[in-house]
C-alpha cells in the first residue's frame, strides 16, 4: 500500500525523497542553513523542482555553500558562475548568493552560529502545524515577515517573507505536512 504524502508532492523521485527525507525536518547545521537560504533565493520566480534537479550542480558551483570561500568570489567567478548552464543564471541571484554569504558570517560572528540566530524566530523549537488540506498552508506568517525583515537588514538579499516561510518549512522550523501525510506523525513522535 502506497504511503499517503502531501498534495504538492508529485512522482518525481527527487521530489519524494526531498519530501520523505527533510523537507520539515528540523535542520541545525549552519552550513546546510546557508545552503538552503540560497536555493530559496535561486527558486524566487520558479518551481521548487526546478531548484532540486540542479542542486547538485548548485553545491559544486558554489564550493559546497561554503560562505568562507563564497565570500571572496570575485568578478572573473561570477562570470564562470553566469556562463554555467547547471544553475539559474541570473546575476542578481547570484551576486545574492555572494552578499548573503558576507553576511550569513557577521551573523555567525555575532551569534556563535547562524543556528541560535535563526531559530530564535520560532522561540527554538519546531512550529507544528495541523492543516487538513494543503490550500490551508499559508505563503508567509509573522514569523517570517519578522524574518525576512531582520534578514535584510543585516544585509541579506532574495529573502522575502514568501521566500522565508518557505526556508522556515524546509528547514523544519515549521512543519506544514498535511494531518493525512505519513510526515505529518513523524513530526508528532
Amino acid at each position: 500500500m502506497e504511503q499517503k504524502r502531501c498534495a504538492w508532492v508529485t512522482t518525481d523521485p527527487i521530489y519524494l525523497k526531498y519530501h520523505d527525507e527533510e523537507w520539515g525536518v528540523p535542520h541545525h547545521d549552519d552550513q546546510k542553513l546557508f545552503e538552503m537560504l540560497s536555493l530559496g533565493g535561486a527558486q524566487a520566480g520558479l518551481s521548487w523542482i526546478t531548484i532540486l534537479k540542479r542542486r547538485e550542480n548548485y553545491r559544486e558551483a558554489f564550493d559546497n555553500f561554503d560562505p568562507k570561500i563564497i565570500m571572496n568570489y570575485d568578478d572573473s567567478k561570477v562570470e564562470q558562475l553566469r556562463h554555467n548552464e547547471g544553475i539559474i543564471r541570473n546575476k542578481l541571484k547570484i551576486n545574492s548568493v555572494i552578499s548573503n554569504a558576507k553576511a550569513f558570517l557577521n551573523v555567525q560572528a555575532q551569534f556563535g552560529t547562524f543556528d541560535e540566530y535563526i531559530w530564535q524566530f520560532v522561540d527554538g523549537k519546531p512550529i507544528i502545524n495541523h492543516w487538513e488540506e494543503i490550500g490551508q498552508i499559508p505563503v508567509s506568517t509573522p514569523e517570517s515577515e519578522q524574518m525576512s525583515k531582520d534578514l535584510k537588514k543585516r544585509g541579506f538579499k532574495f529573502v522575502g517573507p514568501t521566500i522565508c516561510y518557505a526556508f522556515m518549512q524546509a528547514t523544519g522550523l515549521v512543519n506544514d505536512h498535511t494531518r493525512d501525510c505519513f510526515r505529518y506523525s513523524k513530526h508528532m513522535e
